[in-house]
């Protein structure tokens, strides 16, 4: 069986606006940006999704064990290194943080196999 997925504590969602015609650049720097930020401790998991209805509007969610993890990234010189790019692709952005509470698998999950 392949090993279960680690739970996140605490997610982040930030909705970033692209400038015009800078969607290709802006997907390409995140996921530069996420390849590293895939290394820092307490980091489990983060997602880039683009608004169905408006082609320059994504949000990135990312995962973390717990507050303190989040938070001590938040702080860190690499984030203002590996979000720089980000930065100066965009014309808007909004970020919350959230406790997760619960999480309720839905019947498309995979079923997982023995291996």
């Amino acid at each position: 069986m392949s090993a279960p997925e680690e739970r996140a504590a605490i997610r982040t969602m930030l909705r970033m606006r692209t400038r015009e015609g800078c969607e290709a650049a802006f997907e390409a720097a995140w996921h530069r940006a996420a390849a590293e930020i895939a290394r820092v401790p307490g980091n489990l998991r983060q997602e880039l999704v683009r608004d169905a209805d408006d082609p320059r509007t994504f949000v990135i969610t990312s995962d973390w064990t717990d507050r303190a993890a989040v938070d001590a990234f938040g702080r860190s010189a690499a984030r203002e290194t590996l979000t720089e790019a980000l930065r100066d692709l965009r014309e808007d952005a909004a970020r919350n943080t959230y406790e997760v509470l619960a999480v309720v698998p839905g019947a498309g999950r995979p079923v997982e196999t023995p291996a």
